[in-house]
């Protein structure tokens, strides 16, 4: 499927995760917005973006991506009142439970009105499908009456719009979830607002239950937005220019909310000093950093900041070394068994790339290549403390063919070179272990890229491009069955 062709799917899609860089990625590395990032187990279970509740320390918080009528971010906060006062304790449980429900209301109310949105496009390009299709075959019965080029053209605009169509199906589907989701907030409503007025009318308790099932559902809901499928990389956009023509740069995942650090490391061997810049603002001007001595040499640009400790690869071995910058001292190190090092499986363009280590919404990963799998990519999932392998999946890609490689929402991407023109064109699914070839353009704006690494705070690709450090905002999509519920 083309490019155009996947932008048409998340343009369509009611839970398409679309973020704009310069408006929201960008801000919040500068400390401008109010993103807010929460480790637990090295995973990623909430996600804020934009407007928090007026006091967060009571309530719990859900989040959904859907857009206004003029196509800006809505960003919904379910938060319940913790500390209501009332004379009645059986007044104030029902405040609480109508309180709920109305929170509940106002989400669905988002979903709701962008699934109407959509669906009205989801009819019309159905419409236009199946015309197309019938007038496919058409043309296919006649062939020998028509132009050999215009039948050729027919035939592959068809190829492109096919799959779309169980697309829209599961668009459909979403939007009678939706629908699902007003009717019981409307009856539940409904028999919290009698039961104010006749008191001991209804089962409290039932009630209760049925508001806490449905905020549970719709707070499953939100949460599946947070992760979805590649399909769209923005132009490049330059942050810096300096340093040699390999090297890496990261700001930490799992930094505290207003912390904006951005950590520097030039070249891909026989150094040991990184640089950790207070903001974004102060590394685009080489002003107020720290440097950092490491114990041992890194090797290749796979380094990742994660939580307040940078992990890297030794020079010269397969071992695992997580530093700790608070204390700057090993807190763990570990050799990644029967990893390939030392120029043995590395990247395209070689520089001692053979292990790469990267974060996602899941946590901590390493890809790298074994000689027991013939050099093909290995994919592992570390424990962040242990740095012990929780699970391994094998490939049928070629470490050597890669050019650089990523992870996002448990998938990895690979890109087909380091030089000219850029496209990611492999994607490995650890949740399914399988794998499919896709094309996705990558701006390869200053011809060799030898750092690529998804930070999921920001929704951003950092690359190390030629001596130039720049930053890809992504698009990603995910649409929810409702059998998923």
């Amino acid at each position: 499927m083309s490019v155009p062709l996947l932008k048409i799917g998340v343009v369509l899609s009611t839970m398409a995760m679309i973020t704009n860089w310069m408006s929201q990625t960008l801000p919040s590395l500068v400390g401008l917005n109010t993103t807010k990032l929460t480790a637990a187990q090295g995973g990623y279970p909430d996600r804020s973006i934009g407007v928090l509740p007026a006091n967060p320390e009571e309530s719990w918080q859900v989040y959904s991506s859907a857009q206004d009528s003029e196509g800006r971010c809505v960003c919904t906060v379910v938060a319940p009142q913790q500390t209501m006062c009332s004379r009645d304790a059986r007044t104030k449980q029902l405040r609480q439970l109508l309180e709920k429900v109305q929170n509940m209301t106002q989400s669905i109310q988002v979903l709701d009105q962008r699934t109407q949105r959509d669906l009205q496009y989801v009819v019309k390009m159905e419409d236009q499908l199946r015309g197309l299709e019938t007038k496919f075959k058409q043309v296919e019965e006649n062939h020998k009456q028509n132009i050999a080029k215009q039948y050729k053209a027919i035939k592959a605009k068809m190829a492109e719009l096919r799959p779309l169509i169980p697309v829209l199906e599961e668009y459909k589907a979403d939007a009678r979830l939706v629908q699902q989701f007003k009717e019981e907030v409307q009856n539940l409503t409904a028999s919290l607002g009698l039961l104010q007025q006749e008191m001991g009318a209804y089962d409290y308790d039932d009630l209760h239950s049925r508001v806490v099932s449905l905020e549970e559902r719709l707070r499953a809901c939100m949460q599946k937005l947070a992760c979805g499928k590649l399909t769209g990389i923005s132009d490049a956009i330059t942050i810096k220019t300096s340093g040699s023509r390999f090297g890496s740069w990261m700001t930490d995942p799992l930094a505290p909310e207003g912390d904006t650090r951005v950590w520097y490391m030039d070249g891909y061997h026989n150094n040991r000093f990184v640089r950790e810049y207070k903001s974004l603002a102060d590394f685009m001007t080489s002003d107020n950093f720290t440097s950092h001595r490491l114990p041992h040499p890194w090797s290749g640009t796979g380094q990742v900041v994660y939580n307040g400790s940078i992990y890297f690869n030794k020079f010269q071995s397969n071992m695992i070394i997580k530093f700790d910058f608070k204390t700057s001292t090993i807190s763990k190190s570990q050799r990644l068994d029967n990893a390939g090092y030392s120029n043995t499986y590395h990247y395209a363009w070689g520089g001692h790339s053979d292990i790469d280590l990267m974060v996602d919404e899941g946590g901590l990963w390493a890809v790298y290549a074994t000689n027991q799998n013939a050099g093909n990519i290995v994919i592992s999932k570390l424990h962040p403390l242990t740095l012990h392998i929780i699970q391994s999946w094998t490939t049928n890609h070629p470490r050597r063919s890669a050019g650089e490689s990523f992870m996002i929402c448990g998938t990895l991407y690979v890109t087909n070179g380091y030089s000219g023109g850029t496209k990611v064109y492999y994607a490995y699914h650890t949740n399914s272990s399988t794998y499919e070839y896709i094309d996705i353009v990558l701006q390869n704006k200053y011809s060799h890229i030898s750092m690529l690494d998804y930070n999921p705070r920001d929704r951003a690709l950092y690359a190390w491009n030629n001596g130039h450090q720049v930053l890809y905002n992504v698009t990603l999509f995910h649409v929810i069955r409702s059998e998923q519920l």
